[in-house]
């Protein structure tokens, strides 16, 4: 998963100028080419956000925005690719994609032989089953 930050522009609601959304959509273009973007969105700002807090079995909601930018999500792209530095030579292909300082963050998914022994056969069954599901809609 590549995370795009938040940055104090796109918390304020600062919609991209057209030169980015064209420099933006060439990238995804070459993505789609090489077989490597499987999802990615923008997200509004953390103001139109919430956040449910779990305690036990107790869930309390909490209204955005939230604090420290920097820290927030405004974006995303799941991208298949072999390895991190696949992932990290597409990322510096990518343009800024904000206008100004901003960071991309890369982490790996869980795959289901991560979990080990405790993915039983049942499990592995269930989440076939959830992707079958998912990739007929």
């Amino acid at each position: 998963m590549v995370q795009i930050r938040a940055t104090a522009d796109s918390e304020a609601g600062i919609m991209p100028e057209t030169e980015m959304l064209e420099a933006m959509g060439n990238f995804n273009e070459d993505l789609v080419k090489a077989g490597v973007l499987l999802a990615g969105e923008g997200l509004h700002p953390s103001s139109r956000g919430k956040r449910v807090a779990y305690d036990g079995p107790n869930r309390i909601v909490i209204d955005g925005p939230f604090a420290e930018a920097r820290e927030l999500i405004a974006g995303f792209w799941m991208w298949e690719v072999k390895d991190m530095d696949e992932a990290v030579a597409w990322a510096k292909r990518c343009p800024n994609p904000m206008p100004g300082p901003s960071e991309i963050e890369i982490r790996p998914v869980f795959e289901a032989a991560d979990f080990g022994e405790a993915m039983t056969p049942e499990l592995h069954a269930q989440e076939d089953r959830l992707r079958d599901q998912i990739a007929e809609r």
